[in-house]
């Protein structure tokens, strides 16, 4: 019998790596004949680099490139399995967490060191590149980006703006010119779970901005300039791109990737295309996947049911073992075999936290258990193609 345990994090307690570990250790305990195939997924916010990494047996590369609010930060990209495939992600390179919540203004945050960590990767020799780009702390439309790739951005008196939210509501000049030659030659696929445009009410500033400490006037001045600044990037480029699905996730830096020419696929889509999720269901018995909490929400494309539409198309089961289950959480029942939480009993959100390795080893254990009694009884050959 093959279980694939194909889970998301448990946000703020225990990684999608972690998760899978976790239930692969409980089917051990209970059921060492199941081969269990872990994949553990993302959907393009913090932790898919690590995710990828896991999934594939890749590794990772450690590099120093400019933090959010300028300075030094440690951090790294995937190598993927296949050796060609660099896997980058906002999260860890200009990440919300990263400023601390006082400091929070992102007229004064860059993503010029995930642009910084493309030039890594380029000069190693990858062309093929998966970039998550949820969880950032920016709104600067990608010039940080685009001008660690070689773009010049110019004010009103010529001079060169700074790389962050204020420096791109000052752009009055775009030169694309100086943009690194081996991007020509790279195939780009960014991860996205959003869908809104550029500008507007709907868009990157208005709708994410207040999340990362702007104020309303700040709000409008980012939007203004946000589609100033867009508009001379597409005379350049003779392209027309703000109101594309997905132009305004991470502030900005949908519309700076698509420029560069990048495919906008949904962050659960990419991450299991590039992890075999299809491939390796269609050998399985039962998937089972999860997240932090599951609710009527989880049916709108997040990732859980992303796995389940996938195990769905192959007639193979899933069941869904998250942290909590919320709100109108019965309507789960119609895409799942079954639904469980990790909770055995009323407790605070921080004691759930806190023990959420022990809590989730148990009730792996539980679930293991039914699906090996079933194994041997007619009553269970629904759960088993």
């Amino acid at each position: 019998m093959r279980l694939v345990i194909a889970p998301d994090s448990f946000k703020g307690s225990l990684t999608a790596v972690e998760v899978a570990q976790t239930v692969a250790a409980a089917a051990a305990r209970e059921w060492p004949e199941l081969e269990c195939k872990l994949l553990p997924m993302a959907d393009g916010g913090e932790g898919t680099v690590a995710t990828l990494v896991s999934a594939t047996g890749g590794v990772q590369i450690p590099v120093r490139v400019t933090g959010p609010r300028g300075g030094w930060v440690d951090t790294f990209y995937g190598v993927l399995g296949d050796g060609v495939t660099a896997a980058l992600e906002v999260a860890t390179v200009a990440g919300l967490p990263m400023v601390p919540l006082a400091a929070r203004n992102p007229m004064q945050t860059t993503t010029q060191g995930l642009g910084e960590v493309m030039q890594h990767a380029l000069s190693a020799g990858y062309r093929k590149f998966v970039v998550g780009l949820g969880g950032s702390a920016t709104n600067d439309g990608g010039i940080g980006l685009l001008q660690a790739l070689g773009a010049c951005f110019n004010a009103v008196d010529g001079q060169a703006v700074p790389t962050n939210g204020w420096g791109m509501t000052q752009v009055a000049a775009v030169n694309l010119s100086g943009l690194d030659v081996r991007l020509r030659e790279c195939e780009i696929r960014i991860a996205v779970d959003v869908d809104n445009p550029l500008c507007g009410p709907l868009g990157a500033s208005v709708v994410f901005g207040p999340q990362k400490g702007a104020t309303p006037a700040q709000v409008a001045l980012l939007d203004a300039g946000m589609n100033r600044y867009a508009n001379l990037v597409e005379r350049e480029l003779h392209l027309s791109l703000q109101t594309t699905p997905g132009a305004g996730a991470a502030g900005g830096l949908g519309f700076a990737f698509m420029a560069l020419g990048a495919i906008m696929i949904p962050g659960a889509q990419l991450i299991g295309e590039t992890v075999g999720l299809e491939a390796e269901v269609t050998e399985a018995d039962w998937v089972l996947t999860g997240e932090g909490q599951s609710d009527a929400q989880t049916l709108h494309g997040k990732l859980p049911f992303y796995v389940a539409r996938v195990a769905h198309r192959h007639h193979v089961p899933t069941i869904l073992l998250s942290a909590s289950l919320g709100k109108d959480s019965q309507a789960l029942y119609d895409v799942f075999a079954s639904i469980h939480a990790i909770t055995p009993r009323p407790m605070t959100l921080e004691e759930a936290m806190a023990q959420a390795h022990e809590l989730l080893f148990e009730a792996a254990r539980n679930l293991i258990r039914v699906l090996k009694g079933l194994r041997s009884t007619t009553c269970g050959t629904h759960l088993v193609k």
